[in-house]
């Protein structure tokens, strides 16, 4: 029998780091927002590795705590060790990542979460969404209680009709022995949302005091730790060591030997798995050729002996999981904690989304996180956030809140997602960006704090401290620009140890920070008026010099951009009656409903003789108007 609970603005199903990231942002925006989680011990879990960050994932991050969200801030509370990647390319590629304490991170984000204004937490499953002339009405719980809502947001992760399998095992369950949510999928296909089949896995954890870490190489943290928040004033400290391990000969024969009893290869797991995070059996089938693979093992957090095991994801039974990984110099006596297991779950078709993130076939619906077809905590945590912020925003009547691609990773992630779609879980990377020098992790902020701040997620006073520190930049790069360096022992001594030509007269200090060879910190004992600076404004002084022409180059690939994307496209174009647009461009014009040109552009199997059409039939149009 179901009864009818106090009225809400936003409704957050699910709370993974998409539902955290989503709830935070409506009742910060000043509406009233409930978040329903299966458990209340499952908040802001980190059910597989237990990190945050990596490549272009680092970036997704800080670009989520440059508009006002909140994973940095959670990440650097609770890191056990930080390592910055890539660093032997250039800064477009730097990314962060951090080790994680799972619990102490959990509880963190709990604490917040129950801290926050407006916002309501509840322990329920939510079995159905109930709409009125097109548009969400109520969320109906599994004990009937019925909430009457303006809009609601699906995060249901890895749980929604999630499946379990290990070997010849199968069973319903959601991660880490949590029950799944069984009952929302046919509502949501009642209301036209079609759904999906995904695949994800994680690895065992295994017990500290049976690893042999003489055998394996440690990885310690860097030496000088950057925290992902921007508001993070005292860097997180190494904590801990990860360390590395390596599969072998015997381990692979023991994989190929048992192939059959893996449900991936006896055709028992028909969902699609993430293409660039494979199991282990993935591994050894498709590179037939390596003998070894990495395995990355790291601490769970302080308060715990469980160690996780990156990069040996498997769904091969126990007894051959246990065999495996005794085959490995250093876990010859290894004790499995939790086993390793592939899980199904259902997901959306990102294609049926807005670039908002709500749903076309329900008015007030949004989607975000693996629910949307993605994989990782960082990917879920921007879409979270978006979709918070456009739900709170449509209540409140105004206008909707989207990112284009020039601006940031976040935008690409949801351009990717909407436009072309995904055939198997999206994962970001910096190769999927077109800008990727102008969306640096280390310039999040320039790029989207002021956006924050208008939206109202960001506090009047960080942004003062922002404006400041644009300021700093603005000065130092001014002063480096006129200051003048003369020839010297010393510096020219200095130039030739860094392999660059020795001075012969006097030169711009901006000149001299140019050269690849250099940096703006050599340079400091030869520039007596130097100020005192941040860290991250002398960086930023740094980067623009060295790579001023390339980002000139692509901020006009971005003015070109605005320029398709400044063409609208009407909602109700008759694309079966534009000439020249081919058949396959039509049905996926029509499919995707792109917003403007720039976006049509994108569409998977719509070329450029298909926008030129386009083009011509809107250039048309506007001069009969």
């Amino acid at each position: 029998m179901e009864y009818t609970m106090n009225e809400f603005d936003v409704a957050v199903i699910g709370a993974g780091h998409a539902g955290v990231e989503a709830a935070v942002a409506a009742a910060k925006l000043g509406v009233k927002t409930i978040l329903f989680t299966l458990t209340l011990d499952g908040i802001a879990n980190l059910p597989c590795n237990p990190s945050i960050g990596g490549t272009a994932k680092g970036h997704l991050v800080r670009e989520i705590d440059a508009l006002g969200g909140v994973m940095g801030i959670a990440a650097d509370a609770n890191t056990l060790q930080s390592r910055m990647l890539n660093l032997g390319k250039g800064p477009a590629v730097h990314s962060l990542r951090a080790q994680i304490d799972r619990t102490a991170y959990h509880g963190w984000i709990k604490r917040m979460l129950e801290q926050q204004s407006n916002l309501w937490i509840r322990q329920a499953e939510i079995t159905a969404i109930e709409t009125k002339n097109g548009r969400i009405s109520a969320v109906v719980t599994r004990l009937g209680a019925r909430y009457p809502v303006k809009t609601a947001i699906i995060a249901s992760g890895t749980y929604l009709n999630g499946e379990i399998h290990v070997g010849e095992v199968s069973y319903p369950g959601g991660p880490d022995g949590v029950a799944p949510a069984t009952g929302l999928r046919e509502s949501l296909e009642q209301n036209g949302i079609y759904l999906r089949r995904f695949k994800t896995g994680t690895p065992s954890r295994v017990h500290r005091r049976s690893i042999d870490f003489s055998q394996l190489e440690e990885q310690p943290g860097d030496p000088e730790v950057v925290p992902f928040s921007f508001t993070t004033e005292i860097p997180p400290e190494n904590k801990v060591s990860c360390h590395i391990a390596y599969t072998n000969p015997e381990t692979h024969n023991i994989i190929r030997n048992n192939l059959d009893r893996s449900p991936i290869y006896s055709g028992r797991i028909h969902a699609i798995g993430p293409r660039y995070c494979p199991s282990i059996e993935d591994k050894i089938v498709r590179f037939s050729d390596k003998d070894r693979h990495q395995c990355f093992v790291e601490p769970m957090g302080m308060d715990t002996d469980e160690m996780y095991l990156q990069g040996l994801s498997s769904s091969l039974p126990e007894d051959v999981q246990l065999a495996f990984l005794h085959s490995i110099k250093g876990f010859e006596h290894l004790e499995i904690m939790r086993n390793a297991y592939a899980i199904e779950y259902d997901c959306c078709d990102p294609l049926d989304l807005r670039p908002t993130l709500e749903f076309r076939q329900v008015k007030g619906l949004f989607g975000a996180g693996q629910f949307n077809g993605t994989s990782g905590y960082e990917e879920a945590a921007a879409q979270g956030l978006i979709a918070g912020i456009n739900a709170a925003l449509q209540v409140e009547g105004k206008a909707p809140f989207t990112l284009d691609r020039s601006t940031s990773y976040i935008g690409t992630l949801i351009d990717d997602l909407v436009t072309k779609g995904c055939s198997d879980p999206y994962r970001m990377m910096t190769s999927r960006s077109e800008f990727r020098l102008l969306l640096r992790q280390d310039n999040a902020d320039e790029r989207l704090t002021p956006m924050g701040y208008k939206l109202g997620l960001i506090s009047e006073e960080r942004y003062q401290l922002f404006l400041k520190k644009m300021e700093e930049i603005r000065l130092e790069k001014e002063r480096v620009m006129k200051t003048s360096v003369a020839p010297s022992a010393e510096l020219n001594g200095l130039l030739v140890s860094r392999g660059t030509t020795p001075l012969n007269s006097g030169t711009k200090l901006a000149d001299l920070i140019r050269r690849p060879q250099l940096g703006y910190a050599e340079l400091a004992p030869f520039d007596p008026e130097r100020p005192v600076l941040d860290r991250a404004v002398c960086e930023q002084v740094e980067i623009q010099l060295k790579y001023e022409g390339y980002i000139q180059k692509q901020m006009h690939e971005v003015e070109e951009l605005k320029r398709l994307e400044s063409q609208k496209i009407p909602a109700d174009l008759p694309y079966d009656h534009i000439d020249g647009l081919r058949l396959e461009a039509r049905e996926k014009l029509k499919r995707v409903q792109p917003e403007n040109v720039g976006q049509a552009s994108r569409i998977s199997g719509v070329n450029p003789a298909d926008i030129s059409a386009l083009l011509i039939y809107l250039t048309a149009q506007k001069q009969k108007g």
